[in-house]
């Protein structure tokens, strides 16, 4: 059977919506899967492949149990979680051409839980009331086009009919393109970065190309240390030059771009060449001044930009920060270096730089050293984390690692 179009949603509320995404996606073309995930009654007169029974199942409960439940917020959870084990197993059977959703608060959840299976690169769309408020916990590391409905999915009116029509034309329209072709490469790396390590990443992603490889960024954000941790898991990576590790101390001190406990953790498991920095440790980011918590508010902070404060890490966070970083590369089955940049961490953290404070860093570097496995290599460097210098050490010392496999 060739690849489809998923549609996902609740075929009993919202019958005469999808009715109508169905018609405008099979009118361009493409043919369709159809997955209801309403627990009421279906109210649709087109086939239905996966009926809201099935997907119950597929999470090992029963629709009748659901119903009878009344609890709304089970029912969702539950339908999500059958919805995206039909998907994984469409995906794992090439089906899948792209996905599909539309809803308010809880179409949205299951349509964007049901598109977790789907691998990157795979287009998948949704239409949502919810599109403008914060999802980052519904989409996670998924490249997922979100769309706002403006008005309620109820119904067909002169106001959603047009956007229903425009989300078949972009889903369809997506899965049409052919992704260009890149030159082969000597191999894939992964490189974290920040504003403040903007130089060190830039001439190492020069470096790195001269040799014949590809370098991909990942803005150390939070979400974008998370994608990457997921994206090497899924094997996308060949090594991995981790220069910004500032997601740890925003973990530690509840920043707003903390990446949960597994960052670091998935070179270490794959056992891919790494390359360490503690790039930007020196930093907590929070956002507007007036968002930095009371306990925070006696503290060096920065204004990086308008709704980005920094808050300079102390010593007692830092030997924490230089604990939890040597424990993470402890872990790591591969071959695996830790550099130093004993003259900063970050571009403030420099010489006549507002964060400068060489003895935090020294208490980080120790923390680091003290902390660290005998068997692996550490590097402590006389430079600057932006210094051209430490940069051409960085793609060497990488370059080495990987000869090494």
């Amino acid at each position: 059977m060739p690849p489809s179009i998923l549609i996902i949603g609740c075929f009993d509320t919202k019958g005469p919506a999808f009715a109508f995404l169905r018609q405008c996606i099979l009118a361009r073309g493409e043919s369709v899967i159809t997955i209801n995930t309403g627990v009421m009654e279906t109210t649709v007169d087109f086939p239905v492949d996966y009926e809201a029974a099935t997907v119950a199942q597929a999470a090992n409960n029963s629709l009748t149990q659901l119903r009878a439940s009344r609890n709304r917020g089970w029912a969702i959870e539950v339908m999500g979680e059958g919805a995206a084990a039909i998907v994984g197993q469409l995906v794992r059977v090439g089906r899948v051409k792209g996905a599909i959703g539309m809803g308010g608060g809880g179409g949205t959840f299951v349509a964007l839980s049901a598109m977790q299976p789907i691998p990157f690169g795979s287009p998948k769309f949704c239409l949502s009331t919810m599109a403008a408020k914060d999802l980052t916990r519904q989409v996670g590391m998924k490249d997922m086009v979100l769309m706002a409905s403006v008005v309620d999915v109820a119904g067909l009116n002169s106001m959603l009919s047009p956007l229903i029509e425009q989300a078949a034309a972009a889903i369809c329209a997506m899965t049409t393109v052919v992704p260009a072709t890149h030159r082969e490469s000597a191999g894939r790396i992964a490189i974290s970065m920040f504003g403040n390590t903007t130089a060190c990443v830039e001439a190492c992603t020069e470096g790195l190309e001269k040799q014949g490889y590809e370098v991909v960024a990942f803005h150390a954000n939070g979400i974008g240390g998370r994608t990457m941790e997921n994206l090497i898991e899924e094997g996308y990576f060949d090594a991995v030059l981790d220069v910004t590790t500032t997601e740890l101390a925003d973990e530690l001190c509840g920043g707003v771009c903390g990446a949960g406990p597994d960052r670091m953790r998935a070179a270490a498991r794959m056992g891919l060449p790494y390359v360490v920095v503690p790039g930007c440790l020196d930093m907590v980011n929070f956002g507007h001044p007036d968002t930095v918590p009371a306990h925070y508010q006696h503290r060096q902070l920065y204004a990086w930009a308008p709704n980005v404060t920094l808050m300079r890490t102390d010593e007692a966070e830092n030997e924490a920060l230089g604990r939890i970083l040597a424990q993470h590369v402890n872990r790591t089955k591969g071959s695996v270096v830790v550099i130093l940049p004993l003259k900063g961490l970050s571009q403030i953290d420099a010489a006549g730089g507002v964060f400068y404070q060489p003895q935090a860093n020294r208490v980080l570097f120790d923390s680091i050293k003290t902390n660290l496995s005998r068997q692996v290599r550490l590097i402590e460097s006389p430079l600057h984390i932006n210094d051209r210098a430490f940069a051409d050490l960085l793609v060497a010392s990488l370059l080495e690692e990987i000869e090494k496999l």
